[in-house]
């Protein structure tokens, strides 16, 4: 038996936990479980390969999926009974719910787990069917069973288009990072905030001129254009459209008007709270 996997404190069932983070984002995708024969085969194939403990066999990741894992690094914490992996993730998506990472679920304040990933990709199209929990390998968590669950909702249409906000989300987080000359996204961060709020208004503008000349098409590309200005405008600020439609979750259900009112009501209090603090 190699030296290396002797310093590693496998537990009574020959198992130890395995960390998956990506290389370049530093983000952790998974958690799962490797026994000896899986860390060996890791390192031989360049590719992570997990013990799935509930077929009770070495689980390749990827192997139905085609999301393979290849290997950068590997360490051991200081205990010797976790490994911590970074990896590429082949095709963005480590998650068998069609996600880029299993956690996709944040804890608020007043509704618990809430969903704030949107799927990248059907997982009917990734398996040819809903996986089962713990089907491939792993157990994840599962979001609660509210009304808005995201999770549950199998429309492609709609998760198509949680996709592609989130990609576009990473465009707009890279292109930020180049040079202003070269960028016009990182131009509009890295110039004054007034010039790329004024863009959310003429973008807004033409959308409305396009409704007004009932031009559908003109309609969609305005749309996409103040879409996209929105998101540069909520990268600029830290936020992303998890938010947004973690916030159009929490209204789904509600009356407008309902929604209106409490809007108002909690601007009443806020100025009324301010009026005491002068």
């Amino acid at each position: 038996m190699s030296d290396w996997l002797n310093q590693v404190r496998f537990d009574e069932k020959g198992l130890v936990t395995a960390i998956a983070q990506d290389a370049a984002s530093q983000r952790v995708l998974m958690v799962a479980h490797m026994n000896r024969e899986a860390l060996e085969k890791t390192l031989a194939t360049g590719q992570a390969v997990y013990f799935s403990r509930s077929r009770q066999r070495l689980w390749h990741k990827g192997e139905e999926s085609g999301h393979f894992q290849t290997l950068k690094s590997i360490r051991l914490d200081c205990d010797g009974d976790v490994v911590l992996m970074q990896v590429e993730q082949v095709g963005g998506i480590a998650c068998h719910t069609g996600r880029p990472s299993c956690f996709f679920q944040q804890l608020t304040d007043n509704k618990g787990w809430q969903v704030v990933e949107p799927v990248q990709k059907d997982p009917d199209l990734i398996y040819g069917g809903n996986p089962k929990n713990g089907q491939h390998g792993y157990e994840p968590i599962m979001a609660g069973e509210g009304e808005g669950d995201l999770v549950k909702n199998t429309n492609a249409t709609t998760e198509l288009c949680g996709a592609v906000l989130y990609r576009l989300q990473q465009v707009v987080a890279q292109r930020a990072l180049a040079d202003p000359s070269a960028s016009y996204v990182s131009k509009l961060l890295n110039g004054p905030e007034d010039s790329l709020l004024k863009k959310i208004g003429e973008e807004a503008c033409e959308t409305v001129m396009a409704c007004k000349d009932a031009d559908k098409g003109r309609i969609v590309a305005e749309t996409a254009d103040l879409w996209f200005h929105c998101l540069v405008t909520l990268h600029r600020y830290g936020l992303g459209p998890a938010e947004v439609l973690t916030e159009l979750q929490r209204r789904e259900g509600l009356s407008g008007l309902d929604e209106k009112a409490a809007r108002r009501a909690d601007a009443r209090a806020q100025d009324l709270e301010r009026n005491r603090n002068v």
